[in-house]
């Protein structure tokens, strides 16, 4: 077996995706890449690397998302200039990942203008391609609106199931209120409802608030309760600000606002359709509610979707997790944490500034809970070259992290000799006391989506422990007894969302669709829905997924062709394996 990149290749190779991803908030998995240029050592990491993540390289005849550019500008020039001549509309990122040297000269293609913060627009070349550049720190922030332009372009499922509803005219006289984190793609998202004919309200918790994005949609008519900086009494005001406009419709996320209408505005179920919840954390009480008669309105399971879970929970919050927390842990001072640094410093001027002036190399890394979300993480953290153990309590599903080949543990042993723990179970004091107290100094904890108290601070805290900033969004935890402790994100916040840009723009356009399609049903059959959490369409999965393919470059079966085994024909009981049918 050939050997692998060298521990340095493999964090230079990591901090250029981990770059590329924070900048962009677009995807590794599915998307076709090509690389020009560099030291094939290089060349063969940033390979793998991408692969690995579900990246695919591109034929020689295929049209590209993706141009990785390591060796010099004259090898780059005139493979992006080929690569430009594209079809309108089909976007082209190329990432200038030069190891030590700039590979794309920015001057050769004319003017550029800045499209978000670290990507470059050129417009002479082509309204369709970007330079991003691995080894910059990014240009100042423009307007909110140009990040908004910027998601909008890379949604076109949920831009064209929008489109349906609005030429259906089915939204027209319907107020929807949208209760998730307000950053650009849930900004598209009220927008294309707004532009669909619906009267669309927003809410946001505080920590989950953009204060540019909210402007933006107040300047464009939207009304939005939601602040930054605001207070738990003062979401709650806000949140039954929102209420008080009577949504007919309630997206949420986590179900804290269709739980809160319960409680508090009993009085407008009856004249609601519905609602939408897209986390498997938020549709558990609402089963429990739903279970003692107690819910009042549809809830149609969002999160359940094929076209959902199977992308959002599995590579959407895999990858933005992932990198997000790595990306923290790059900030903090050497010797603050246990995950492993490469050998050597990188060459200050290809490199973004941090703390710590060296990328995350690797470690031991541990994933507690192997659903979709658990399986996604493990996935990640092994193509950036950590070796995973996960812990899980359902037998068949430890079962299925061994046969993923991971090692599987019991939670608190497995923590004692980890660098990194990640909880992926959205379940309440998952990293409980006992598993905190098993940490070993400076190893790092954080949470993939989550529930509240996902870790069991608050009994630390009772416990005599002390929360001690390390870095930002970064504390150390130690208890009486001991001289260090674990190194714990955000408190055990939903780090994707609290310390980066949430999931990959093309993942969220697929939940986002979702969300469109369970719109549909409540606007057509709201009436007739059980007061339950129902399940969405299986046509709403089967229309997101074939828009989905073509925009991904694939070519689905059409509709409407014969099945090899259509579902609605009988099978033939008879057997034929011993002669004439019997």
């Amino acid at each position: 077996m050939p050997p692998g990149p060298d521990p340095e290749t493999r964090s230079w190779a990591s901090a250029a995706v981990r770059r590329f991803a924070a900048v962009t908030n677009l995807l590794v998995a599915a998307r076709r890449f090509r690389i020009v240029g560099g030291d094939p050592r290089d060349a063969s990491a940033l390979h793998g690397l991408l692969t690995g993540l579900g990246a695919r390289p591109a034929a020689d005849h295929e049209p590209i998302d993706q141009l990785w550019c390591l060796g010099s500008p004259e090898e780059s020039t005139p493979v992006i200039e080929r690569e430009a001549d594209r079809p309108r509309g089909a976007t082209l990122i190329v990432i200038d990942a030069g190891r030590h040297l700039p590979a794309v000269d920015e001057d050769a293609f004319g003017p550029v203008v800045t499209a978000r913060p670290g990507v470059l627009g050129v417009p002479m070349l082509s309204d369709d391609v970007f330079l991003v550049s691995t080894g910059r720190d990014p240009e100042g922030d423009p307007a909110a609106d140009a990040r908004l332009r910027w998601a909008r372009r890379s949604m076109p499922v949920a831009r064209e199931v929008a489109a349906e509803l609005r030429d259906g005219g089915l939204l027209r006289g319907t107020r929807i209120g949208v209760a998730m984190f307000l950053e650009p793609k849930t900004a598209v998202l009220s927008l294309l409802l707004r532009d669909a004919g619906a009267e669309v309200v927003v809410y946001a918790h505080a920590d989950e608030t953009d204060d540019a994005v909210a402007a933006s949609l107040r300047a464009a008519g939207l009304t939005v309760h939601a602040s930054s900086t605001a207070s738990l009494p003062e979401q709650k005001a806000l949140a039954l600000a929102m209420l008080d406009t009577r949504p007919h419709i309630l997206l949420d996320d986590g179900s804290h606002v269709i739980r809160l209408a319960h409680r508090e505005r009993p009085d407008l179920l009856p004249t609601m359709l519905g609602a939408a919840e897209e986390t498997t954390s938020g549709l558990r009480p609402l089963r429990v509610m739903a279970s003692r008669g107690e819910l009042g309105i549809p809830v149609v399971a969002v999160n359940d979707a094929r076209t959902k879970t199977f992308f959002d929970n599995r590579y959407g919050t895999g990858q933005s997790t992932v990198f997000a927390v790595l990306d923290l842990v790059d900030g903090l001072a050497s010797g603050t944490h246990r995950v492993r640094p490469g050998p050597t410093p990188p060459v200050p001027d290809r490199r973004a500034s941090g703390g710590s002036a060296v990328p995350v190399g690797g470690g031991a890394a541990v994933v507690a809970g192997f659903g979709h979300v658990g399986e996604g993480v493990a996935l990640v953290l092994t193509a950036l070259g950590f070796r995973v153990t996960v812990a899980e309590t359902d037998p068949v599903r430890a079962l299925q992290a061994l046969f993923a080949g991971h090692a599987v543990a019991p939670l608190a042993d497995a923590v004692q000799d980890a660098d990194l723990v990640v909880s992926a179970t959205g379940v309440a004091d998952t990293i409980d006391l006992r598993v905190l107290r098993s940490c070993a100094d400076g190893a790092v904890v954080a949470v993939a989506g989550g529930v509240d108290h996902e870790v069991a601070l608050d009994d630390a805290r009772a416990a005599g422990a002390e929360l001690r900033p390390v870095g930002p969004k970064a504390e150390r935890l130690v208890f009486p007894d001991a001289e260090g402790g674990p190194v714990v994100l955000d408190r055990g916040g939903c780090i994707n969302i609290t310390a980066a840009e949430g999931n990959p723009i093309e993942i969220m356009d697929l939940s986002f669709a979702v969300q469109l399609g369970a719109v549909r049903m409540l606007l057509e059959r709201g009436d007739e829905l059980e007061r339950a959490v129902v399940p969405i369409d299986p046509a709403v999965d089967d229309a997101t997924a074939r828009v989905a393919l073509a925009a991904f470059g694939a070519h689905p079966v059409p509709p409407g062709l014969p099945a090899e085994h259509p579902a609605d024909r009988e099978p033939d009981v008879r057997t034929r394996r011993f002669g004439d049918p019997a």
